[in-house]
């Protein structure tokens, strides 16, 4: 059995770790607030882009009337050989099997492409750190030196996620499209609702098949243990569990631009509608990692939150067995006293 000091100096340095783990879940709370905010922030205006493309449908001519194919290439639909899917995890560890959930969920879509070559670009440090040990890095301009490669890295992104840097990123991913380089697209991203409803996604978005609607390839829910484990850490950090309330916002943005009138628009309809298609794939994508840096903080917060629990078991039973030990060598003491003063009777 250990010596008192020993087990007096464990219980200190299991204390000092408990503060930071406490320290950490109450950053990453508020974090999740924040994030949360910005992703209600953007739901209004991508409604209202979906609503206004929505319009220009009946609007413009779209597709070619004679042959019935799309007049515009992002709605083009190809035989699939070539795909392209981007990874969207965190820059950073402690947050529990977050990273490494969203790695399974992309080496499974990834596996169930092996008939087709597969690009990967990777958005976030640890996606970023794995791939690369796993498959080969081709830059652009190279030829393709495997089946699977990865063919963009983006680490420092989601840090201070802003959005032109997604539309540089998805202005890229529609000219590979548009050349023909790649036949769709996908995204594989914590889907971000509360701290309770969330689920793994892999989501199609291009080719767009229909406007307004989301194309999910794969989803995996959360377990029912997690959902306790995150409501538990939500409940102590005062972050709520339920979903924010945007019915009211919700209803005014479906509104927009569905009058049955006849809008009067500065450009030809179908002018603005090539131009506002690439914005409904740019905002698609910045959502979506929006979420995903939501999702993050929320599974640091209640990483966190069981580390701090995990710290506080470990000091009672670390006590526990100071104080047997403490009690151990006092007895051990009155023994040899009790057995030195008989000896010196005798």
């Amino acid at each position: 059995m250990a010596n008192v000091l020993d087990i007096k100096r464990r219980i200190r340095s299991v204390t000092n770790t408990r503060q930071i783990t406490k320290a950490m879940k109450m950053v990453s709370a508020a974090k999740l607030r924040r994030a949360q905010e910005r992703a209600l922030a953007a739901r209004p205006y991508a409604k209202m882009l979906t609503n206004v493309l929505k319009s220009l449908v009946s609007r413009a001519e779209i597709y070619d009337p004679e042959t019935g194919e799309a007049k515009h290439p992002l709605l083009a639909t190809r035989r699939e050989q070539n795909v392209l899917v981007l990874v969207v995890t965190g820059d950073k560890g402690l947050a529990g099997a977050f990273n490494s959930n969203i790695m399974k969920a992309a080496f499974r879509f990834i596996t169930s492409k092996d008939d087709k070559n597969v690009d990967i670009e990777a958005v976030g440090k640890k996606g970023r750190d794995l791939f690369r040990r796993r498959y080969p890095v081709t830059a652009a301009g190279e030829a393709r030196r495997a089946p699977v490669q990865v063919v963009g890295e983006y680490a420092a992104l989601l840090s201070k996620l802003e959005f032109q840097p997604v539309a540089d990123i998805a202005e890229d991913v529609l000219e590979r499209y548009t050349r023909g380089d790649i036949d769709s697209v996908y995204i594989v991203y914590n889907e971000f609702k509360s701290v309770i409803a969330q689920r793994l996604v892999v989501e199609q978005i291009l080719p767009i098949t229909q406007i307004g609607e989301r194309s999910i390839a794969a989803a995996e829910e959360i377990t029912e243990e997690q959902r306790e484990r995150a409501a538990g850490a939500a409940k102590t950090a005062g972050v709520s569990v339920h979903e924010v309330d945007t019915g009211e916002m919700d209803r005014r943005a479906a509104t927009f631009g569905t009058a049955q009138v006849d809008y009067i628009y500065e450009q030809p309809a179908a002018e603005l509608f090539q131009t506002l298609l690439p914005k409904y794939i740019a905002i698609q994508m910045y959502h979506a990692m929006l979420e995903s840096v939501a999702a993050e903080h929320a599974a640091r917060m209640t990483a966190m939150e069981s580390a701090t629990s995990n710290a506080t078991e470990m000091i009672d039973r670390l006590t526990l067995t100071m104080n047997r030990a403490r009690q151990a060598s006092i007895t051990k003491e009155i023994i040899e006293i009790v057995s030195g003063a008989a000896a010196a009777a005798g």
